[in-house]
C-alpha cells in the first residue's frame, strides 16, 4: 500500500503562493487594501514527477493521503490502494479548482494538508462545449470533451470524455502505453424555485493502466559529492529499466500457490461512481449544500519496483541468461510487489452557511464510509544492469519444497519482503464549524473546530513475513548442519482488528492591519487521529504502538501590499507525532532486505518568505523563498539477517530524507499583447538526503517549465510549452539499498554503481483548446 515500503519516499514537494498566506478566509468587498486575500493557485498541474496527478505542495512533514476534493467530496478516499490519478484528471468536466489551506483542510476534512478543491461543470442554460486536445514531441496525445447545455426552462445536461494516450519517453515492450486512460461524465441538473437552488446526478466511469508509474527508475554512478553520473549506454529518462519479458512467476499470498503475472495486468483500474450535489438560497440567508457520492472500484491494482545493491558477477557465481549461457557483468537485486485490491465508498458532506452581522458561520457534517480488501505478494529478481535489464536464473531452494531440492529459478524470495493483506472497513462521522468574525475594521479572527467519531473494523495478519509466506496451515522447510530436512507448522489467518476512537481538530487564525499597506498574521491549527486501515495492511501497530497521531501547525508573520507589491514573511513550526510506517533495510553489499515497522516523530521549523510582483504594464512575478529544517524524532530501527548479524540505524535529530532545506519558487509571466503571453515557472529544491542517516544525498536541482499561450479569438486557444527546459538529469528521491549506510561509510560510495529516480526528460508540449 501506500506506506512507503520500498524507499521511505517522501514526494518532492513545491510551496504555491496561496499556502503562504495565513489569514485567506475573507470577503471580495474588504475595505483594507493590505489584507492579504486568497488566490488559486496557477501552477498546481506543473508536476515535474508525473504528468497525471498535481504536485504536492509543502508544509514539511510527509503527505497525509488525499490531496484533491471534488464538490467537496475526496476525488478516492484514500490514494493507498485506488490511485487519485486512474479515477481524477484535471479534465475538462470541471468548472473550476481552489486550494484548500491546512486550516481549511483539517477542519473539513481533518487532514492537515494543502488541498486541491475542484468543482464539476455543471451546464448552463445556452449549449457550449469545449475541446481540449494536448500532444508531445514522444508522441503523447490527449483529447478532452465536455458538452453542456439546458433542456426546456429547469433543466441542464453535461456529458464529457477524457482520453489519454501516453507511450512515455521510451518503449515499454510489453505494451504500447505508459498510461492509457479513459474517463466518462455525464450528468443531469433540475434547476430549483427560479434558480435559488440546484439538485445534480453525476455518473463517472473510468479505466486506466498506467505501468509508467513503476518505471520511473535508473542506474547510475554515485560520485560521492551529490552528483550522479550516467551509466555508459543508460540515458535517465529516455532508457527503460523494466525488464524485457513481460511476465514473472511469484507466490500468491492470499492462496499460497504459484501463479504467472503478466505486466500488461498488473495495473488495471476500473472504477463507477455516482455523485448527487446540492445546495439552496433559503429566503432567510442560509445557504445548504449537500454533496454524496459512491463509488466502487472493483479492480485497484498497482505495482512497485525497488532495487538493492548493484555488484559485479562472475561467471562462477551460477547467474544464467535465458538461453542458459553464464552471465559476468553487473547486476542488481530487483524487488517487485503486486497489489490487487477492490475499494468501494460512500460519501456524504452537508454545510450550512451564513452571514450574521460581522460573523459568517458554517456548520458541516460528514458521513465518510470506507470498504477495502486487498492484498499483495511479492518477490525478488536478479537483473542485468542495462536498458531493457535482462532477467537472471540462479539455483533457488524453495523453502515450501520438502525435499529441499535446488533449482534453477529467476524469481526467489517469495513474500519476504512485506506482502501485505486487509480486508475491512471504516467511517468517519464528523461535525464541525467555522466562524470568521470582523472583529474591527482592522482585526479579524477565524476559528473552528472538529469533531469526529472513528470507527474501523479490519481483518489483518500481525505475523512476522518470511520466505513462503502465504495464508493457510502449511510447513516450511529447512536443511539442518547434519543434513536432515526440518519442517515447521505454520498457520497464518486473518485476525479482526476493531476501533472506536474519537478525533479533532481545531484552528485558530488572526489578522490585525497595522496600516492599510502593512498588518500581522498568526495562525494555531491541531489535527489527531489514530492509525487507518491502511497501516494494518502489513504488521500493523500492536496495542502497545497503537497511539493517536498528532499535528501541531503554529505559524506568524507580516504581510505588506502596495499598488505593485504583494509580500508576506512568516516563520512556521509543524510536527507529527507517532507517524507509522514499514522500512525494507538492506545489508549494505547485499541484496539482503528485512522488513520492520516504524513508529517514530517529525518535526519541522521553517520560514518561507512569498511575493507577487507587478513592476511595470504586463508583467507579473510569482517569487518564494523557503528555509525549513524537517528532522526526525525516536527513530530507532535493528534487524537481524539472515547470517545472524544484527544491524541498527539511529536517525533521531537527522534531517528527514527526500525532503529540502531549501526551496525557492520563481513565475514570471509577461503578456507580449492582450491575447498573447509568455511565461516561465522555476522551482530549486535543495540539497536532500537519499538516505537515513545523511550518509549519501543529491545537490540541489532546478525544475523548470515555459511556455507561450495565444487566444487565437474566442473560441480558440493555442499554446506550446517546455517541460525540463535544460533537460537536467539529476536523480531524486532515495538510493535503493542504501538504508543503512553511515557517514563513516559513505566515502567508500564514491563511483559506485546505484540506482534510484529521476526527473521528466526534456518535454515539448503543443495544446489547443476550441470552445463552441
Amino acid at each position: 500500500m501506500n506506506l512507503k515500503l520500498k524507499t521511505f519516499s517522501f514526494a518532492l514537494l513545491a510551496s504555491a503562493s496561496t499556502g503562504m498566506y495565513a489569514q485567506t478566509h475573507t470577503d471580495n468587498n474588504s475595505t483594507n487594501d493590505s489584507e492579504p486575500q486568497k488566490k488559486e493557485e496557477r501552477n498546481v498541474m506543473l508536476n515535474a514527477s508525473d504528468a497525471n496527478k498535481p504536485r504536492e505542495i509543502q508544509i514539511g512533514l510527509p503527505s497525509e493521503d488525499v490531496t484533491v476534493y471534488e464538490n467537496g467530496l475526496p476525488a478516492v478516499y484514500s490514494s493507498s490502494v485506488h490511485k487519485l490519478s486512474a479515477h481524477w484528471r484535471s479534465d475538462a468536466s470541471l468548472k473550476g479548482t481552489d486550494l484548500m489551506t491546512p486550516s481549511e483542510s483539517a477542519i473539513k476534512t481533518g487532514n492537515i494538508a494543502y488541498a486541491v478543491s475542484a468543482f464539476s461543470e455543471l451546464g448552463e442554460k445556452k449549449f457550449s462545449g469545449k475541446l481540449n486536445y494536448k500532444a508531445n514531441h514522444f508522441g503523447m496525445q490527449n483529447f478532452d470533451l465536455n458538452l453542456s447545455g439546458g433542456i426546456g426552462n429547469n433543466w441542464l445536461y453535461t456529458a464529457g470524455m477524457y482520453q489519454n494516450f501516453d507511450p512515455g519517453s521510451f518503449k515499454l515492450r510489453f505494451t504500447d502505453y505508459a498510461d492509457r486512460t479513459q474517463i466518462y461524465h455525464f450528468g443531469l441538473t433540475r434547476i430549483l424555485n427560479g434558480g435559488k437552488g440546484h439538485i445534480s446526478l453525476l455518473y463517472k466511469y473510468s479505466n486506466s493502466k498506467n505501468p509508467g508509474n513503476f518505471a520511473n527508475a535508473a542506474p547510475f554512478i554515485y560520485a560521492g559529492d551529490g552528483s550522479i553520473k550516467k551509466l555508459a549506454g543508460f540515458d535517465p529518462g529516455m532508457d527503460s529499466y523494466v525488464q524485457r519479458q513481460g511476465s514473472f512467476r511469484y507466490l500468491n499470498t492470499k492462496t499460497g500457490k504459484m501463479e504467472t503475472w503478466n505486466m500488461t495486468d498488473g495495473n488495471d483500474n476500473r472504477a463507477n461512481e455516482v455523485a448527487l450535489v446540492s445546495k439552496y438560497q433559503f429566503d432567510n440567508g442560509w445557504l445548504w449544500k449537500l454533496n454524496a457520492k459512491y463509488m466502487n472500484a472493483p479492480r485497484a491494482n498497482y505495482v512497485d519496483y525497488g532495487g538493492s545493491t548493484i555488484s559485479e558477477v562472475a561467471e562462477a557465481d551460477g547467474y544464467q541468461l535465458s538461453d542458459g549461457s553464464a552471465y559476468s557483468g553487473l547486476i542488481e537485486g530487483r524487488r517487485t510487489w503486486l497489489h490487487i485490491g477492490k475499494v468501494s465508498n460512500a460519501l456524504l458532506t452537508t454545510e450550512m452557511s451564513k452571514q450574521l452581522n460581522n460573523h459568517k458561520l458554517m456548520i458541516g457534517l460528514n458521513e465518510w464510509y470506507y470498504h477495502l480488501n486487498y492484498y499483495s505478494s511479492s518477490f525478488q529478481w536478479a537483473g542485468t544492469v542495462e536498458a531493457y535489464p535482462r532477467t537472471l536464473s540462479q539455483m533457488y531452494v524453495n523453502p515450501l519444497d520438502p525435499t529441499q531440492t535446488a533449482h534453477r529459478s529467476e524469481t526467489f524470495g517469495y513474500n519476504e519482503l512485506s506482502p501485505e493483506y486487509t480486508k475491512g472497513s471504516e467511517n468517519k462521522l464528523a461535525l464541525y464549524f467555522t466562524d470568521e468574525w470582523r472583529v474591527t475594521p482592522k482585526f479579524k479572527l477565524f476559528y473552528g473546530g472538529r469533531l469526529e467519531y472513528y470507527r474501523m473494523s479490519a481483518d489483518q495478519i500481525s505475523a512476522s513475513r518470511f520466505r513462503g509466506f502465504h495464508l493457510g496451515n502449511f510447513n516450511t522447510y529447512s536443511t539442518a548442519a547434519d543434513g536432515s530436512i526440518v519442517a515447521t507448522e505454520h498457520s497464518i489467518a486473518p485476525a479482526n482488528v476493531t476501533k472506536n476512537k474519537l478525533n479533532y481538530a481545531a484552528t485558530l487564525q488572526m489578522t490585525y492591519n497595522v496600516t492599510n499597506q502593512f498588518g500581522l498574521t498568526a495562525d494555531a491549527t491541531i489535527a489527531t487521529r489514530f492509525p487507518r486501515i491502511s497501516e494494518y495492511a502489513g504488521t500493523g501497530p500492536t496495542e502497545e504502538q497503537y497511539k493517536r497521531v498528532t499535528i501541531p501547525l503554529v505559524r506568524g508573520g507580516i504581510f505588506y501590499k502596495n499598488s505593485w507589491l504583494d509580500l508576506s514573511s512568516m516563520v512556521t513550526y509543524i510536527s507529527k507525532s507517532n507517524n507509522i510506517d514499514q522500512q525494507n533495510l538492506t545489508k549494505p553489499g547485499t541484496s539482503e532486505g528485512k522488513t520492520v515497522l516504524l513508529i517514530y516523530n517529525i518535526q519541522t521549523l521553517g520560514w518561507t518568505t512569498s511575493a507577487e510582483i507587478n513592476p511595470f504594464k504586463n508583467f507579473h512575478m510569482h517569487a518564494l523563498f523557503t528555509y525549513q529544517k524537517p528532522v526526525y524524532k525516536n527513530y530507532n530501527a535493528s534487524v537481524t539477517f539472515s547470517d545472524g548479524q544484527t544491524m541498527s540505524v539511529n536517525a533521531n535529530n537527522k534531517i528527514v530524507k527526500e525532503i529540502p532545506q531549501v526551496l525557492i519558487e520563481l513565475d514570471p509571466r509577461y503578456d507580449i499583447t492582450k491575447n498573447l503571453s509568455a511565461w516561465l515557472s522555476f522551482r530549486y529544491f535543495g540539497k536532500t538526503y537519499a538516505n537515513l542517516q545523511e550518509a549519501l544525498y543529491f545537490n540541489g536541482h532546478w525544475e523548470t517549465f515555459g511556455g507561450v499561450n495565444w487566444n487565437v479569438n474566442k473560441n480558440l486557444s493555442l499554446g506550446v510549452s517546455v517541460i525540463n527546459i535544460f533537460n537536467e538529469k539529476g536523480a531524486k528521491g532515495t538510493i535503493s539499498g542504501s538504508e543503512l549506510i553511515t557517514k563513516d561509510e559513505a566515502g567508500k560510495y564514491a563511483g559506485k554503481y546505484m540506482s534510484g529516480n529521476y526527473l521528466r526528460p526534456f518535454t515539448v508540449e503543443f495544446n489547443a483548446s476550441i470552445k463552441f
